[in-house]
């Protein structure tokens, strides 16, 4: 196989990504302070987010990944990958450049990441309707602060034969995120983390964003590292597996993944900010901390509709593993599950290899919440 010209472009691609990865730029930079002003308006004034400054030449950065020779790919099942390839990053462009202004930003996260579906907001309010663990135990109670957390994650790092970055930030929504292309896993300085939230975080985050970061790193085609469509449902879906196989998925966690749907779902309904939080927090009884960080997930930007794809994701790789299918070829990088087939072609032909590093909890199921496995065993 000629593989020259594939290289070429794949080399392209990759100068050409590393300017629009989403996450970078969808976190409003004002969140805290528009939490006070939120809260003292008794929920019935929405905020107003800003967001980081964007460093890129949208119109030039399109131009160039559309005029890519892709007629140059020989193969016709890799060229086929790689016009994909291109339609997803133009429309996570589009994305980037209208953050912050409303609607435009939401019908292009719809375009990017889809939104959910009535049987995904049936799932939701089922794994609602069971009773929640003991709040009062110890493993729940907040307990290290950003800079605790920090020694734990590099501390767990070490299971690992890599290197990566660990920063903390107090611009950020979640509580931990992890940036691909510097490799770096972010903690949220403003939070207080619980036993059981860096159990979950660092097989989470460490055993599978950063091993796949680290394992797309490793191929010919930096298309392993910078990331296949659509791999955002199938990523998240491995990372809370691997918080499932290490014995750490809760009742809490699967509400906070079905409370994320509900918060997608309302933003999809059209519902303002307000009235999709005081849905979770009057309705759903979700405590009002929690309500506001789900609520911001849901509409950073103007409608970021990424967060129903954790449960959907989810469900998609429990049933892969219950079917006793090989999970390793998604830990190959930022890949896919429907793209499965096409990794295993990439390894024949030695444009890719099998992964360097598999996520530890991987190698033995240590659930025993028998809960657990009735509600995974029953979402349509």
């Amino acid at each position: 196989m000629e593989v020259e010209n594939l290289l070429k472009i794949d080399n392209r691609i990759d100068e050409l990504v590393k300017k629009i990865e989403l996450l970078r730029y969808v976190n409003p930079i004002n969140t805290e302070e528009e939490k006070s002003k939120f809260f003292a308006s008794k929920y019935l004034t929405d905020p107003v987010f800003k967001y980081p400054e964007r460093d890129f030449d949208k119109f030039k950065l399109h131009s160039e990944f559309f005029a890519l020779p892709l007629e140059k790919i020989e193969d016709e099942r890799i060229r086929n990958l790689y016009e994909e390839i291109i339609y997803f990053y133009s429309g996570l462009i589009q994305c980037i450049e209208t953050i912050g202004e409303g609607k435009k930003f939401y019908y292009n996260s719809l375009r990017s990441f889809g939104s959910p579906t009535e049987a995904d907001v049936e799932n939701a309010k089922f794994i609602l309707h069971f009773e929640d663990d003991d709040e009062s135990s110890e493993v729940f109670l907040p307990k290290y602060n950003s800079d605790e957390a920090v020694a734990i994650f590099k501390e767990y790092g070490k299971k690992y034969d890599f290197d990566f970055n660990v920063k903390k930030s107090d611009k950020m929504s979640a509580i931990a995120m992890v940036l691909n292309s510097t490799q770096t896993l972010v903690v949220n300085e403003n939070y207080t983390y619980s036993e059981n939230q860096m159990a979950v975080l660092t097989n989470h985050e460490i055993g599978v964003h950063i091993v796949t970061t680290m394992n797309g790193l490793c191929h010919p085609l930096k298309i392993f590292s910078h990331g296949f469509p659509d791999n955002e449902e199938t990523q998240e879906g491995l990372a809370v597996f691997s918080e499932y196989m290490s014995g750490n998925l809760t009742i809490k966690r699967l509400k906070e993944l079905a409370y994320r749907v509900l918060a997608v779902n309302g933003l999809a309904k059209g519902y303002s900010f307000s009235k999709t939080f005081r849905l979770l927090h009057n309705t759903y009884d979700l405590n009002r901390e929690d309500a506001f960080y789900i609520t911001v997930r849901a509409y950073r930007g103007g409608g970021f509709t990424k967060d129903y794809l954790y449960l959907t994701g989810l469900k998609k790789i429990y049933t892969e593993y219950k079917k006793k299918q090989d999970l390793s070829l998604l830990l190959t990088g930022k890949v896919t599950l429907d793209f499965k087939d096409d990794i295993a072609y990439l390894i024949e032909n030695n444009l890719a290899s099998k992964p360097k590093f598999i996520t530890e909890s991987f190698d033995s199921n240590k659930n025993t919440n028998e809960t657990i496995n009735f509600i995974l065993d029953n979402l349509k």
